[in-house]
């Protein structure tokens, strides 16, 4: 269990090769030698996921998920939490894919919304049933400022990321009577491998910076935080922008 001071003894993370799902493992960890178990398809990345984690002192057990068999996300749990109790489980797979191509391609835009919404709320359920059977825990979903106001620059990952949003803060109060917390992260841009190439935006962060936000909002039961803090005040200037305005701002 998360000990009095908020520290985990075992960590699930779904979205094996993540950066900032790793980098979130290893803050929860601190140094110490805890379970983790990664979930996700095998890559090249992974052993070497692997490996840092083990040097670390964690013991590490993976399991296979596709984000693309949603169905399958029972299943991928149960594996999971089969060798224990899991203290903190983080959803940190996402697809952004090509903002144009996904909504001009019927395949593009099934694939972005089943990983980004289907596969994640697939995975909640299924979380939200193990944590409720044994008695705590906390759920770590990292969303994205992109679906606080829907983009025309990108308004297929924002609007997957709006309903993964809205799931998963409804899981929160639907959990908060059994004790199991859920805490919904909004990142603005990261520095990981799925941006590189753009052009970092304004209040950019690294994975590490994100979860250090992470950390202090599972040891303080947070339930919606913002990776960097500060975006939670320009997000609300933004979402009571009237929309003409709102689509000539460079976003």
């Amino acid at each position: 269990m998360i000990d009095a001071v908020g520290n985990p003894q075992s960590v699930l993370l779904l979205g094996s090769t993540s950066e900032i799902g790793l980098a979130i493992v290893r803050r929860l960890a601190g140094g110490r030698p805890i379970r983790v178990v990664l979930a996700g398809r095998p890559s090249s990345g992974l052993p070497g996921a692997v490996a840092a984690l083990s040097q670390q002192g964690c013991s590490v057990e993976t399991v296979d998920f596709d984000a693309l068999q949603p169905r399958t996300a029972a299943d991928v749990v149960a594996k999971a939490f089969a060798g224990g109790d899991i203290d903190v489980a983080v959803v940190a797979f996402g697809l952004l894919g090509d903002a144009e191509q996904a909504w001009q391609s019927v395949d593009a835009a099934v694939d972005l919304a089943t990983v980004n919404y289907t596969a994640a709320v697939s995975v909640g359920v299924a979380l939200a049933a193990r944590f409720q059977a044994q008695g705590h825990g906390a759920l770590v979903a990292l969303s994205s400022v992109a679906g606080e106001r829907v983009r025309r620059s990108n308004f297929m990952y924002g609007s997957s990321k709006a309903g993964m949003d809205g799931f998963y803060l409804g899981l929160a109060e639907a959990l908060r009577p059994s004790g199991v917390r859920v805490t919904v992260v909004r990142p603005g841009f990261v520095k990981t491998r799925m941006t590189a190439g753009m052009s970092p935006a304004p209040l950019s962060v690294t994975p590490e910076q994100v979860a250090d936000v992470v950390a202090d909002a599972v040891r303080n039961r947070r339930e919606l935080v913002w990776a960097p803090p500060p975006l939670r005040a320009v997000m609300s200037v933004l979402r009571h922008v009237p929309r003409p305005i709102f689509r000539r701002l460079p976003l």
